[in-house]
Formats: C-alpha cells, structure tokens, sequence
C-alpha cells in the first residue's frame, strides 16, 4: 500500500518514515559530508537507525512522555535522536549549539528530560558544568555523545557514545523491538511530538508543545501550495533544527514530500554547499539573504570594468522587470518582460545564480523576522523566487506564504488553509485552526494568556491587504510612541537603515520622547573593506566603530533613510555601538533577534548621550 498525501493527516511522523522506507526504502533519503565525499543514507537506513535509536533508548528506561534534549549542529543522529524519542511516544526538544551552559541548563531543568543527546565535546562539557553548577540538572540521567573526538579521558557514569546506543538497540532488538513497533503503532496525530523553546526576547523562554498533526498540518499545507514533491523539492539543512523553521522545512517536509535532505558542513559551508547540491528548494532567514546579496556584491567589485557595467545594466534593466512581476504575482507582466529577462539570464544571472547554488531552485522562502524589500527584489531580478512566509513558534512556523498569484512586496501572503484569522481592535493578528500548538510546557498561565478568547494572540500588529495578504507591520510591544503622540513602527525604519551595507544591527529609540534616534552596529566586514579602500587605519571593530569617517559614513546612511520617511519619522541622532552585539551577552537571543530591553538597559550611557540624563 503506497502513501497518500492524504493519509499523512491521520499518521503520526514515525509512521510515515516506516511508510517511506517500506515505498522505496533504496532510494536517498539523507546525505552528509565526510572527509570531503557525501555521505549516503537511504529511506531504509533512515528508518532502521531511529529504530535502533529507539530501542536503545528504551533499554535505557526512556518511556512515553518522557522528554529528550538535543545539543548538537545539524546531522544525521539529531534525525534519529528526534524521531527515536517519538517512536516511544516521547517527544524531542532541540537546544542551540550556542547556547551557553546556563541557558542549557535551564531548559533541560524545566523540561525535566532525563536524556540529553550532544553533538560534540564542546556540548558535553556544557551538560556537565549545568551538572555541577547553580542546582544542577536532577533529572538528568544519560548523556548520548555523537562525536567522542577529544573525550577518551572522560569518566562519567551516565555518558555514551551514540554509537554504542546503536549497539545497545541492536543488541536489544529481540527482548525490546516487538514493544517499540506497538509504541510507533499506537500513536495518534494528537501526540505532542516536539517541544520548541521559545527565543526569550522579554524573559525565559517557554517550551511550546507541538503536537504531530500541528507540525505536518502547516507541512502539508506549504508542500499543497508550491506543489512540492520529490522531484520539486530537496533541501540543504543548515539552520539550528531547534527552530521551528528548520524542523518544519527540512525534517517534517520530508516525510510529506519523500525529499532528500543534504546536511551543511557548517553555516560557514552554506554557499559552497548549495553550489555542490543545488537544492530545488531553499528557507532563509533574512539575515542569510542579505549575506548572499552582499556576497555577489564583494564578486562584482573584484571583477574587470566591463564586466561591473554589464552587471549594473542587467541590474538596472532587470529591477523594473522583477517590480513588475512581484506586482503580478510572481508571472512576467508582458511578453517584452519575458524576452527581455531571458537575455539578461543568458548574458549574466544565470551565473550568478550558479555562483550562489540557487541555479535549480523552484521555490525558496524567507521568514523568521521582517525583511527590507529591496532584497527580496534584489532575488527576483536574479530570476530566483523568494516567497515570503509568516508564522511563529505556536503554529508550527508558517500560518502564512505568498505564493504565485500572491507575492505583494513587503507582505507575507495570506493564511494556509488550516489556519483562521482575525484582527484584533487594537491591530493584532489572532489565529487558529489545525497547527496552533498545544500549549506551554508546564505553564498554563501562559497558555491561557495566549489562547485568551479562544484565538491564538501572535502578537504583531498586522494589516490584510485588499488581495487577502498579511502585512506585518510590527511586533505590538515594540510599537513606539512619541511625547507628540505619534505611533511608530520600529521595524519599517530599522530595515531601511539595514538596507545600507554598512549596518549590521539597527534599533529604534524614541517611545515617549521628543525624536527618534538610533543605536547603529556597523557590518564589520563591509565597512572594514570600505576603510581599506580609503587608506583608514584600524585593528579592532571598535578602533572602526570610533573613527571619524566611518561616523560621516553612516551619517550619510542614516540621512538616506529619512528622505524616505516623514519628517516625524526622521532619526535626529544616533550612536554607532562600540562593540558588536552578541548572543553570550545577554543582547541577542540565539536566533538573533535583539533583547530590546538588554539593549537599552546595557547601552544606557549611549542612550543618555542622545537624550541627556532626563531620559
């Protein structure tokens, strides 16, 4: 019996990888670099190691409901490490690889899980200073090692290898694999499958409990929509499986389309590998987008005169074309369009879209945070189709993606179809329907000021268009308003400044006082090559950041941005950061979204400088 899109409703994730392998257990399921070759792993492989996994684990006393934390960069065993927890009717639970051990510590404290699987020494030794520090992790009771590089000398009681794990689930198939495949048979759609911990930009962060028909309900629906399938579809995963996101996009949309998922060396590897794979589909954060434009920015510059002007003439021809069909929905607006790209394709994007390994993609997707839309447009006039998506940690990650027919700059498309919406009174964007989460991990005050009335509260005020799309104008605590009274939407102005190659991070200031201003980070990179350029002297992105001609630098930047804005909307000051914002201080969270509040709280004395000691 073949797998139907429709069944996959009804099955759990486990149950459609058992379907997967028994369909067509030959055929490529996973690959990962090692010792520069790509390694292989088939459907059947898949399968049969997050059994072994599971069997392992079961012998271990890991039972269902049972949680199991993951420390560790994107591989092969986070797969079966995930999806084994599930099969016992447990759920997995990811934690970022830089996540400090303090942070480590508190959620695998609150979520109480009695296993931690860890991708390397580094993270091991996270686990053990949670261990022995500030109360320690009582729970825990066995921590799995995939990379036992660098640890021959460890003596720990409850610490393995994962491939002795492996072993164990071999060597324990016979007593315990008949009650493991009971377990994978007796789960329901409604089991709560995964545990996302939320970024914590206003406090701790929460375990948002997703359940197996939440994360393959919005799964599904994107697959339906940009008709994705094993032959349109296959990924690089690369982005921290503890996000939704990347979960959503690469692990559970596999099981939906029956893909091949490649592994990243690194985020560092992300562009060579993209050029080895040449993926059809491809999820970016805005911040891998920018990179990438940037990227054929520095290419052009070391490149002959003549070819820099056949690159800015295609651009300039381009742009107006890709206007004109984001405003068509995606199609080319007439036949002129269509002959004209075609040409600009032959003569110069074909080989930038070569360069950045997207030459073969049919859909790729941003989301995660807003983006300016001249990048996107900047996609769109290379020939690669970047649709916008919206959601959060609490629908699975997308209630929301433009797709052909629906792509309005600056929007976000509207709902999937097993999601409902409404508008709050005040602007905000409430939903429901089949991949609104379960609730928080054993905070039901929570839970209930989420789902207040009924609906999920996003939190971002947002604007439906006349087309039906969402326009998320920001998130509702972020919302400024003047001593005048004025409401302004932080993100709209602080993408501007991000256009400039010369900012990394811009945050707005100015609620309940007289002007706005800002707090810049220079992109160290970017300016460091401008300063070269200009024979300016420098060591450190500090001795950058202070020096006078990077100050009129960014002056000439910010007065950029306000000719585009209103004159209430206009930056009257601004201080450029001494030092880079970072996840280890406390500035940014680990998907780097920034802590407001931290910022303004460690950055006051900067704060004070604009505003004076009144503010």
């Amino acid at each position: 019996m073949t797998l139907k899109r429709d069944d996959i409703h009804k099955m759990t994730m486990p149950q459609i990888l058992r379907a997967r392998a028994r369909d067509h257990g030959a055929r490529l399921a996973l690959r990962e670099k090692a010792l520069g070759l790509w390694q292989r792993t088939t459907w059947q492989e898949y399968f049969d190691k997050a059994r072994l996994t599971a069997i392992g684990l079961y012998a271990l006393g890991f039972r269902p409901g049972d949680r199991l934390a993951i420390a560790s960069d994107d591989s092969p065993e986070w797969y079966y490490a995930d999806l084994g927890a599930q099969m016992l009717g447990g759920t997995g639970l990811g934690i970022y690889p830089t996540n400090p051990w303090p942070e480590l510590q508190y959620i695998v404290r609150h979520s109480k899980s009695r296993f931690v699987v860890c991708g390397d020494q580094e993270q091991t030794d996270k686990v053990l200073d949670a261990q022995a520090q500030d109360g320690g992790l009582p729970d825990l009771e066995q921590i799995l090692c995939v990379d036992m590089k660098g640890m021959r000398t460890y003596a720990h009681d409850g610490l393995m290898s994962f491939a002795d794990l492996l072993d164990l689930g071999r060597r324990s198939e016979v007593e315990f694999g008949a009650e493991v495949d009971r377990l994978i048979d007796a789960g329901t759609p409604d089991d709560v499958a995964i545990i996302v911990y939320t970024s914590g930009t206003t406090g701790m962060p929460k375990g948002a409990m997703l359940s197996h028909g939440n994360m393959l309900s919005s799964a599904s629906e994107v697959a339906r929509i940009h008709r994705l399938d094993d032959r349109s579809y296959s990924v690089l995963c690369y982005l921290p499986l503890c996000h939704v996101a990347e979960r959503s996009f690469s692990l559970v949309m596999q099981l939906v389309t029956g893909c091949v998922v490649s592994f990243a060396e690194s985020v560092d590897t992300v562009v060579v590998n993209l050029r080895e794979i040449a993926p059809l589909g491809f999820l970016g954060v805005p911040r891998i987008w920018e990179k990438m434009q940037q990227s054929i920015d520095y290419r052009v510059r070391d490149t002959t005169p003549l070819q820099r002007r056949v690159f800015e003439t295609t651009m300039r021809l381009g742009k107006p074309i890709a206007a004109r069909r984001l405003d068509n929905g995606g199609q080319f607006a007439s036949l002129r369009d269509r002959l004209v790209f075609m040409a600009l394709w032959l003569i110069c994007l074909r080989s930038l879209q070569r360069f950045l390994g997207l030459n073969r993609v049919r859909a790729s997707f941003c989301g995660g945070a807003s983006i300016s839309e001249e990048v996107l447009l900047f996609f769109w006039t290379l020939g690669v189709p970047v649709y916008q998506i919206y959601g959060m940690t609490e629908c699975a990650g997308v209630s929301h993606s433009q797709r052909p027919g629906a792509t309005a700059p600056g929007c976000s498309g509207p709902p999937i179809d097993c999601i409902e919406q409404k508008i709050a009174e005040d602007g905000e964007l409430l939903l429901r329907g089949a991949s609104c989460f379960k609730g928080y991990l054993f905070n039901e005050e929570a839970t209930q000021e989420t789902y207040a009335g009924g609906w999920l509260h996003t939190g971002d005020i947002v604007e439906i268009t006349d087309t039906g799309e969402a326009r998320v104008l920001d998130r509702k605590k972020d919302i400024l308003i003047t001593s005048g009274g004025k409401n302004i939407t932080p993100s709209l102005i602080e993408n501007a400044l991000k256009d400039s190659p010369y900012i990394r991070e811009a945050i707005l200031l100015g609620d309940g006082r007289k002007f706005l201003s800002a707090l810049i980070q220079i992109d160290l990179e970017t300016t460091g090559k401008w300063a070269q350029a200009q024979n300016i002297q420098y060591t450190t992105y500090r001795t950058l950041a202070e020096n006078d001609a990077v100050r009129k630098l960014i002056e000439q930047e910010v007065a950029r941005v306000n000719e585009r804005f209103a004159r209430v909307e206009n930056i009257r000051k601004f201080e450029i950061l001494k030092k880079e914002l970072d996840h280890d201080d406390g500035e940014l969270t680990a998907t780097m979204k920034v802590r407001r509040k931290a910022i303004e709280k460690k950055f006051s004395a900067e704060i004070e400088t604009i505003y004076g000691s009144a503010a």
